[in-house]
Formats: C-alpha cells, sequence, structure tokens
C-alpha cells in the first residue's frame, strides 16, 4: 500500500525548481500554476534568495506548486485515483494532497494556497511570533513546558518532535529552560501557525475556502485535524465540503501528524512517497513507522527510485521517460 506525502512551510530551498525546469512542459506548468497565485514561481524557485522565499506569501505557493509538479512527473499518465493508496499533507501540504485526492485541481490548489498565504502573512506581520522545534524530552513534560512559556503545541508531529508557537518572548523562556533531556531549535518561520494568533487569517480565510470550486476524494486523504481519513461522499472518502471545512480550520488548529502516522499504520501502508520539497515527513516516518520503504523526492535525480516504489507497492506500471541527467 503506497502513500503519497507532501511537505509543509519550511521545506524550500533558493534555486529549487533550477533542475525541474530541464524536463519538458515543466516550464508552462510552472507558468500556469503561477498564474493562478498572481506569483512568478520560476523567477522564485531558481532566483529568489532564502529571506524573500521564506515569505509566508511566497513559501506556500511555491510548496505546494513543487509537490504537485514532482507528483505529475512521478505518476506520468497513471491517474492518482487507483495508483494511490492514500494521502495526506503537513500543514499547507493539505492543499496539495487535496490534489492529490481529486478534491483541487492543480490550478485551484495554488490558487487557493495563494489566498491562504497571503491571509496568514499579513497575520503574522500583525505581531511578532514564531515557532520553535522541541526534539526529543519526556512528551508530558515536553507539553508542559511549552504551556509553562505561554506557548502552543502547533505541529504534534510524533517520532520526538513537537512544534511550538506563539510569542518570541516566549520561545526564548522555552529556549532558556528546555524541558529535560530535549533540545529547542528556532525554525526559520515568519509566525506563529497553527495558534490562536492566525485567527484573523482563519476568519478571512476559510469562507473563501468555504467556497471554492472542489470534488469529493476520490482516494484516501488524511486530516491534519485528527488524524482520521475522510469517509461518506460519494467514492466513500469524504465530501469536498468536508475537505474544504478542514482547511479552513486548520490554519489555527494543530497539525497532529503523530495521529496521521497511526493512521498510516492502521491502514497497512507499506510505501511512502514524499513529494518535492520532501524530506522532512520521510524522516518522521523512518523513526515513527518502522519497516516502511520510503522514497523523498528532493529533485529529478529521486523520480526514478519514486516510479519504482509505486510500481511495486500499488501493483500498476507507471510509464517512463527520459530524464536529464
Amino acid at each position: 500500500m503506497i502513500a503519497v506525502l507532501c511537505p509543509g512551510q519550511g521545506s524550500q530551498t533558493p534555486g529549487m525548481f533550477a533542475p525541474w525546469l530541464e524536463i519538458d512542459g515543466v516550464r508552462a506548468r510552472l507558468d500556469e500554476l503561477g498564474a493562478a497565485a498572481d506569483l512568478d514561481l520560476v523567477a522564485h524557485g531558481t532566483t529568489s534568495d532564502a529571506e524573500t522565499i521564506r515569505d509566508t506569501a511566497v513559501a506556500q505557493p511555491l510548496i505546494v506548486a513543487a509537490s504537485l509538479v514532482a507528483l505529475r512527473e512521478v505518476l506520468g499518465d497513471a491517474p492518482a485515483a487507483g495508483t494511490v493508496d492514500v494521502t495526506a499533507g503537513h500543514s499547507v501540504g493539505e492543499l496539495a494532497a487535496a490534489a492529490v485526492a481529486g478534491v483541487l485541481t492543480d490550478a485551484g490548489a495554488v490558487g487557493l494556497v495563494a489566498r491562504r498565504a497571503r491571509a496568514m502573512a499579513v497575520a503574522a506581520a500583525a505581531e511578532a511570533t514564531g515557532m520553535s522545534a522541541v526534539l526529543g524530552g519526556d512528551p508530558a513534560e515536553v507539553l508542559a513546558a511549552i504551556e509553562a512559556a505561554g506557548l502552543v503545541p502547533a505541529n504534534v508531529n510524533g517520532a520526538g518532535q513537537v512544534v511550538a508557537a506563539g510569542s518570541l518572548e516566549g520561545l526564548a523562556r522555552l529556549a532558556e529552560q528546555p524541558p529535560t533531556r530535549a533540545r529547542v531549535i528556532p525554525l526559520q518561520v515568519a509566525g506563529a501557525f497553527h495558534s490562536p494568533f492566525m485567527e484573523a487569517a482563519r476568519a478571512e480565510f476559510a469562507p473563501v475556502a468555504a467556497a471554492w470550486d472542489a470534488a469529493d476524494p476520490t482516494l484516501p486523504l488524511v486530516s491534519n485535524l485528527d488524524g482520521a481519513a475522510y469517509t461518506g461522499g460519494a467514492h466513500g472518502f469524504g465530501t469536498a465540503a468536508q475537505v474544504l471545512d478542514h482547511l479552513g480550520r486548520q490554519v489555527v488548529a494543530p497539525v497532529r501528524w503523530d495521529l496521521c502516522q497511526e493512521t498510516f499504520a492502521s491502514l497497512g501502508v507499506t510505501a511512502i512517497v514524499e513529494l518535492a520539497p520532501g524530506g522532512v515527513l520521510t524522516g518522521l516516518a523512518k523513526r515513527a513507522l518502522k519497516g516502511v520503504e520510503l522514497v523523498a523526492v528532493k529533485s529529478p535525480d529521486d523520480l526514478a527510485a519514486a516510479r519504482d516504489l509505486v510500481a511495486r507497492h500499488s501493483g500498476t506500471t507507471i510509464p517512463t521517460e527520459e530524464i536529464p541527467a
């Protein structure tokens, strides 16, 4: 059983689209996605520096576009439904996963995430906030230390990783008094995402998401809100309205990636492909999902391995194309 996962904010790197542009058709696809986002994705993915693409309004469309470009190159002409057994995305990656599951078109996902990103960027600029990863430590002690510092657990990722969000003063307190046997690492993000500091963004974005053009999922899609796969709807995998509602709510709600991984295990996932710009989610899966075969698509060099993994674990033959060396 193959799971396709979509990474979240912070996974972007300067120049990450450069090798993808060597593949026929990718530039045109990025131009189309950029038009949907009203953003020059090619320029931001090739020449913009780290500080520019750290901007939430740039980072989120960039990441979702990267995931969807990688998806289409991995699957070729094969449809996701019938090839991919389950999909999920971490935070902003949920919008890419919604496209994998057929809820959104690729352009629709990038257009919608651009609206999300702009709302979150405005909310982040209203007050100085941030996020820090807490690695290791006793889970109960970690959560208690986060609360004591006046912060909230914005991402509960499993495998000994929790991300705290809140004021810069609170993050400084947490770093000065970390939980026993834990490390506190500041993250390069622009605000306290998935926390009450994003309420203004949720209020702006949720109605936009609810009205967005969407279809019922055509394959299992796992939600960040509770780690459960959607049910019901025309195909048995939930409804468009459910997914869009969750996308609006998750702007302020914690990402329960630990519960998502429990769902992958309960479903019997045997292999995971993490789409570009991949690496973080396969790292978490390596620690939490022992024995699951993993491929992170970081560049076109990883496409052959990803196609092979999908073919072996889904029973579907993926059309192969020549990939530039």
